[in-house]
């Protein structure tokens, strides 16, 4: 395939792989590798050139299929073959865990080299969960306008028809029954207002700076919940500004941080209530099946008693709550901003430790 090869063909280029979200390897027809891209170099957390002239099969706990399925594509028994593996990292990588993976074995240049694509299972399924995620966020989304339109038209008769009924009453002591429904119909009126809020409002673009953001959510915090509370910074002040709505996004964080300002009423009073606002660039980032090579890695951080189990699985649902007395709207509409920012949302929760994860394509 003379696609991996110069003009001249005289050195090849791979640059082309720097670009994909997977570890490539290209390998000689020993084994020996002979360039890895950025995906490689940085799950490994090693440069490639600490990889270059290598034996590929040094890199796996138990290399006998992948030895056995390599000599078969390098013979030309198959042009491709795939099996899993377990990647035991080279000596001097960041991390000593075995990695599952995915490992596809490739000829490539008329035979001459072979190609080494891993594909970490962690990831796939990643991928496959942040798929279902946006899936089920926009049927949830569409079904909850749909449903909100339904309410919101009846809602007006009954609150009229109250009014009018009101108004023939001669025995005032009857007005508080017709003041209940009023009320009552008031508050579903600004349910259905919140429901609807994110379609109805224009996005803002402007560059954005994530740490006024976060500066802004962080005095409203302390603002509400001035005693027992300790709201730390870790930013990464280097960061690029981005284009994005300021407002969606201060809205976004403060409906977590206030989240877990609530959540932590027990540490409150007993002074050592903590949240942690942390910034951080990642690097080759997949969102959505879309590989960026910069994003924005937002931590929401806190030392609550976390999210309940049963509800785990279901935060960002609309109607869901943790707590008495919530909406359940909070988390929904702070995924529905993250993701109109093309970014995506996560949450880990254990007793003592709550985390939401936020990434945002960064230019």
């Amino acid at each position: 395939m003379s696609f991996f090869r110069n003009r001249n063909r005289t050195a090849p280029s791979f640059e082309a792989f720097d670009h994909l979200a997977t570890m490539v390897a290209v390998l000689d027809r020993e084994g020996r590798c002979q360039h890895v891209n950025a995906a490689f170099e940085s799950t490994l957390g090693l440069p490639r050139r600490a990889l270059q002239r290598s034996s590929a099969f040094g890199w796996f706990v138990d290399p006998a299929m992948l030895k056995v399925t390599f000599d078969a594509v390098v013979a030309n028994e198959y042009s491709t073959a795939r099996l899993e593996a377990l990647l035991g990292r080279p000596p001097g990588a960041a991390s000593s865990e075995p990695l599952p993976v995915h490992a596809i074995v490739t000829q490539i240049d008329h035979g001459e080299q072979v190609l080494l694509e891993l594909v970490e299972l962690e990831q796939q399924a990643r991928q496959d969960r942040e798929a279902r995620a946006l899936d089920q966020a926009r049927i949830t989304k569409e079904l909850i306008r749909n449903l909100a339109h339904e309410i919101k038209n009846p809602l007006g008769g009954i609150r009229g028809s109250a009014q009018l009924l009101e108004m023939e009453l001669d025995n005032r002591s009857l007005h508080e029954y017709t003041q209940v429904i009023i009320h009552e119909a008031d508050r579903l009126q600004a349910l259905v207002d919140r429901l609807l809020a994110p379609h109805r409002r224009p996005h803002m673009v402007a560059d954005v700076n994530i740490h006024e953001v976060l500066e802004r959510v962080r005095s409203l915090i302390l603002a509400e919940f001035p005693k027992g509370l300790v709201v730390q910074r870790d930013y990464d002040t280097s960061l690029p500004e981005f284009r994005g709505d300021r407002e969606q996004l201060i809205q976004a964080v403060l409906n977590i941080a206030h989240n877990a300002a609530q959540a932590l009423a027990e540490r409150r009073q007993a002074g050592d209530a903590r949240i942690v606002l942390r910034t951080r660039a990642a690097r080759q980032v997949t969102i959505g099946r879309q590989r960026y090579r910069l994003a924005l890695d937002l931590h929401i951080e806190d030392n609550g008693p976390g999210v309940p189990p049963e509800i785990r699985d279901r935060i960002f649902f609309p109607l869901v709550s943790g707590r008495d007395g919530g909406s359940g709207l909070g988390l929904t509409l702070a995924q529905d901003f993250v993701q109109q920012h093309h970014g995506l949302i996560e949450c880990e929760s254990e007793p003592g430790c709550t985390l939401f994860k936020i990434q945002i394509p960064l230019p």
